[in-house]
């Protein structure tokens, strides 16, 4: 299985395969927790004390986001800066972690968070900017402008009536099924009484009921563009199983390789077995798949949803799961639809072998919107889709998270520096590509799962993003023989449906 053995730090005996360091996407977020974050503790109210106002208020630390304005690495440094930007973010998780512990003292103290929390996080950051900024000098390249401005985080509370911290976006609108651009709850995770919400995690760190939504009150919303007389009407669909063997790990080989915990939740994880922190493309393309064609030894993974009713699974003391306040029973999804579509403008061509793509955006909640891709949605309910909000089903209809991935390719690299620039979205109304990108034979993730109506179950997340609904993301690496590649777009390109 790879190279499963490095580094490993701890390890779980059954369903698991666990480890620790860092991150996803590198270096920003917005660390927020609630003084009383655990339904245990006592209510503030109860206690009458005059510190109470003051207690209940949501303490945030926003820092920006280095990764991503890292467009233009030179090969020899990406594996150094991803690296750094997985220390940097597995920083801003210590901060929250001790924001959460230190939340008594930071209501009696209003210079503790900046003293004890704040400047010693910009000192660290600073430190591993000023690294990044020597690797890739050192590789020939160039750093961005303005690069040290980024290691200040700044301090910000919600207010006491549930509103969004200063600067932070409103709730958006219902996703249009196409390319969604996210949205922001600024509530902290909480209601406004510092009490957890309906189906909030039993650890105080999100959902919080208004995250959830009843699907009989969103309108229909679903558009697609057109398709034109050259569209590619095919589709493959490869059939790989729901994960019923139980792989999961919390790494990230893409954005994170030779981290273990690079992503602070666990994946779920179909196809390729070999898959972990430390698996190189031989290790990939030698890999065993839980794929019927065994041709397709690619690679989805994505964030495990959880009940959240109290019992613990056996991640719970483990890096990923507990240890990064992921808790509740993993749910084998009812079903997995993993299929391959054309374009409406014109025809594909084949995906170069060990391509990756990431859709959606882990941080969502923090970074805003602009790579959020999520998609919430009921059986039988599927024109109306959410991107920042789980849906609350009607008895009888499951629970469906989708991924439409991004279906153009720069036509020269199999990924980037900050792993998205290499691939776009097609223009949502005419469906054709942007200029210098050709298409590719669309991955499309449907996702369903059974569980009880209502309010009571979540993503994965990093801590500091409170299991938010707009932070669902996928990832896939194409590990399809070259020859089955191209049946796939040919198979497409004439309008067939194939497996």
């Amino acid at each position: 299985m790879g190279r499963t053995s490095r580094k490993r730090r701890s390890s779980l005996a059954t369903r698991m395969t666990v480890a620790s360091a860092s991150l996803l996407l590198g270096g920003g977020g917005l660390v927020a927790v609630n003084v009383y974050a655990s339904a245990h503790e006592e209510n503030p109210a109860q206690r009458g004390d005059g510190a109470q106002q003051q207690q209940q208020q949501v303490a945030t630390i926003d820092c920006p986001d280095v990764g991503n304005g890292l467009s233009d690495v030179p090969d020899a440094a990406r594996s150094e800066v991803d690296g750094e930007l997985a220390t940097m973010d597995s920083q801003i998780t210590e901060s929250y972690q001790r924001l959460a512990a230190s939340r008594d003292a930071a209501a009696r103290d209003p210079d503790f968070v900046q003293n004890s929390i704040l400047q010693p996080l910009k000192e660290r950051r600073s430190t591993l900017i000023d690294r990044i900024d020597l690797e890739i000098s050192g590789a020939g390249g160039t750093s961005p402008e303005g690069m040290k401005d980024l290691a200040a985080c700044t301090a910000r509370s919600a207010g006491t009536d549930g509103s969004p911290p200063a600067g932070s976006a409103a709730p958006s609108a219902p996703a249009d099924g196409g390319q969604q651009d996210g949205g922001r709850q600024g509530d902290g995770g909480q209601q406004g009484d510092g009490q957890q919400g309906d189906g909030g995690q039993q650890n105080g760190n999100g959902p919080d009921a208004s995250d959830f939504v009843d699907i009989n009150s969103v309108q229909p919303n679903v558009k697609t563009p057109r398709n034109q007389r050259a569209a590619s009407r095919g589709t493959f669909t490869t059939k790989c199983g729901r994960n019923e063997n139980g792989k999961f790990n919390p790494d990230n080989v893409i954005v994170a390789p030779g981290v273990s915990n690079g992503a602070h939740h666990m994946h779920d994880y179909v196809g390729n077995q070999a898959n972990d922190a430390f698996a190189s493309d031989d290790d990939l393309a030698n890999g065993d798949t839980s794929c019927r064609n065994q041709g397709d030894k690619s690679t989805y993974y994505w964030p495990v949803l959880r009940l959240q009713n109290g019992k613990d699974e056996n991640d719970a003391q483990a890096d990923g799961g507990g240890k990064d306040q992921n808790v509740g029973e993993i749910q084998t999804p009812a079903s997995v639809t993993l299929k391959f579509v054309g374009s409406p403008a014109g025809k594909v061509v084949a995906m170069p072998r060990f391509l990756r793509i990431i859709t959606g955006d882990a941080k969502a909640f923090t970074n805003g919107d602009a790579n959020a891709n999520a998609s919430w949605s009921c059986t039988g309910f599927e024109d109306r889709q959410l991107k920042d909000k789980y849906p609350i089903c009607p008895e009888g209809s499951k629970v469906v998270r989708s991924f439409k991935f991004q279906s153009c390719w720069d036509g020269r690299n199999t990924d980037s520096a900050n792993h998205r620039t290499h691939v776009a979205f097609a223009d949502p109304a005419s469906g054709a590509c942007p200029q210098g990108f050709q298409a590719i034979p669309q991955l499309q993730q449907r996702i369903v799962y059974d569980v009880p109506p209502g309010p009571g179950f979540a993503v994965d997340s990093f801590p500091e993003q409170l299991h938010k609904p707009v932070t669902d993301h996928g990832d896939f690496i194409n590990v399809f023989d070259d020859g089955l590649m191209r049946r796939v777009a040919s198979c497409i390109n004439r309008g067939q449906r194939c497996t």
